[in-house]
């Protein structure tokens, strides 16, 4: 085949992905130089189209980016006005009272807020202050110099054929270099799992480790509306099975997010996650708030849990990695989007710095010296241990001992007794074979407080169009059925809260389907795959789900 002709475009800086950390990088370059060309790329149909997270805002990354954004209309309309903590039992709860937490736990000056929502503001600013975003250009390809530094990307690939090649509809995309590339895709990015690959930036560092987030946005009664109130369970359903636990939290409109997190490393491959979220609705407590209202929407992405000892190096020749890219989330505190939004504005200003100085196509280091010895540092350093304690010693003794290291961290300046604990295997490799483990009986789904996978994934407004390659690529199509049923009673059948795999029979042959067009882009499969032979790519530009207001 002919080499492919793509048009070219030049930037100072390309950046990968419209969140938190993208934008955030976005707005703070113009700030800087208002003469940068600076461009973002979103694969989503429309800024916020992919975003989803719980969310409760620590505003610190905005209070450092855009200091009047309360006068600027940011959508940061609910402050957190209640915070409760429950442990649950099948068919009650005990609260566990606020003071013995370690004061970084508390939600007071935060924000319930729809993240896509704030991403949409987000946009809004950057292009006022001259940033150039396009949504619905998937990136598919990094682009190599001379000298193996990145430095650009290919972008707005449409019409390849069923197979992946190029056939007489199919639009080239375009090439858009930079000095420097950001990739802010979010967890397990296509694009950042290559960088990090070629340039062994996990040498060193430990193991990643993720969970899987599901979230349900309800109508409810609104005699039993309480905005502000924000609550968080742990337990059941999941108690050994699996960790993890779940957030309801109550924003305006009467409306409240109902979330449920369940850590991927756990052993047994028949744990179904999205059914013990479902299962999880039918707890008195939660049944009772729910009772009478209606869901509006659904979604799941992965969620990474490494934290400090698990972020990789940041920065490669001309490429660096912003916020869920690299992993940046506080487990215990569940938040994420304040430390996107501080990379984000760090990398600008190593990247400013560096175009100042006529540079363009190194390693941005001083991005990562402000990551790890700054306020995002700070932040993830203070609860490095509690993930590792959990997964090694289970959800009770973890809570005692992480409060104790938060607390004794937090009086000590960031000594541990502890040290770093490692996290030891990573999630595939956590996956124990099915004769060592019983099936779970999961109760059907209810049709009213609980749902059926795919009855759920139509509130995600996913599509995909279904001519194009599958972007869920089996490294050997043969081993799901050869290997990982036997073995594994094929767990893809369950971890997928989307539905996208399943087991059939055909022709008296038990054959694996891939059903891509359901598909949320939640990464769970390149993740817990225990044979590790699916990889996520993207689809075509502005396919997947189109979240309303995650």
């Amino acid at each position: 085949m002919a080499e492919i002709e793509r048009e070219t475009m030049e930037y100072d800086v390309v950046i990968v992905g419209a969140g938190p950390a993208g934008l955030s990088a976005a707005i703070r370059l113009k700030q800087l130089d208002a003469d940068l060309e600076v461009v973002v790329l979103e694969k989503g149909s429309e800024v916020g189209a992919h975003i989803l997270s719980g969310a409760v805002l620590d505003p610190s990354g905005l209070d450092a980016l855009i200091p009047d954004w309360k006068e600027k209309g940011a959508p940061l309309n609910v402050a957190v006005e209640e915070d409760n903590f429950y442990m649950l039992g099948e068919a009650g709860e005990v609260r566990i009272p606020n003071f013995p937490m370690p004061p970084l736990m508390n939600n007071h000056g935060n924000y319930i807020v729809s993240m896509g929502n704030v991403c949409r503001w987000m946009a809004e600013q950057a292009e006022e202050l001259g940033v150039e975003i396009f949504p619905g250009m998937a990136c598919s390809e990094l682009v190599y110099g001379d000298n193996g530094e990145v430095k650009g990307v290919v972008a707005g690939v449409f019409g390849l054929e069923a197979d992946g090649t190029y056939g007489p509809n199919t639009e080239p995309g375009m090439e858009l270099h930079g000095k420097y590339v950001f990739l802010s895709e979010g967890v397990r990015g296509s694009l950042s799992k290559e960088v990090i690959a070629k340039y062994d930036l996990q040498a060193g560092k430990d193991v990643q480790k993720y969970g899987v987030g599901m979230k349900e946005i309800w109508e409810i009664d609104p005699a039993k509306h309480k905005e502000g109130t924000v609550t968080h369970t742990m337990g059941w359903p999941l108690n050994s099975n699996a960790g993890g636990g779940s957030f309801i939290y109550h924003l305006d409109n009467n409306q409240v997010y109902v979330g449920f997190v369940v850590h991927l490393n756990y052993k047994n491959p028949h744990v179904y996650p999205y059914m013990e979220f479902q299962r999880f609705k039918h707890h008195p407590m939660v049944a009772e708030l729910l009772k009478g209202g209606k869901r509006v929407a659904y979604g799941a992405r992965a969620i990474t849990e490494g934290g400090y000892q698990s972020m990789p190096k940041l920065v490669a020749p001309g490429v660096a990695l912003l916020g869920c890219s690299a992993g940046m989330v506080n487990v215990p505190r569940i938040k994420g989007n304040h430390n996107a939004m501080l990379s984000g504005k760090a990398a600008a200003e190593a990247a400013h710095a560096a175009i100042k100085a006529e540079r363009a196509g190194d390693e941005l280091s001083d991005y990562e010296t402000s990551v790890r010895d700054g306020a995002i540092g700070d932040d993830l350093k203070k609860v490095r241990n509690v993930k590792p304690m959990w997964s090694k010693w289970g959800m009770l003794p973890s809570l005692v001992l992480g409060g104790f290291d938060m607390w004794f961290q937090t009086l000590t300046g960031g000594f541990s007794l502890f040290g770093s604990l490692s996290h030891g295997k990573n999630d595939a490799e956590s996956t124990e074979e099915a004769s060592k483990h019983k099936e779970i009986d999961y109760p059907k789904p209810d049709g009213v407080l609980s749902f059926d996978r795919l009855t759920n994934v139509s509130f995600a407004a996913t599509n995909h169009e279904e001519s194009q390659p599958c972007h869920l690529r089996l490294a050997d199509p043969a081993l799901p059925i050869s290997t990982n049923l036997p073995k594994f009673a094929e767990p893809a059948q369950r971890y997928c809260p989307a539905g996208v795999y399943e087991v059939v029979e055909k022709d008296g042959q038990q054959e694996f389907v891939v059903n891509f067009q359901n598909c949320v882009h939640c990464k769970t499969c390149d993740i817990k795959d225990p044979s590790q032979n699916i990889t996520w790519t993207t689809p075509q530009g502005g396919d997947g789900p189109n979240y309303p207001n995650m």
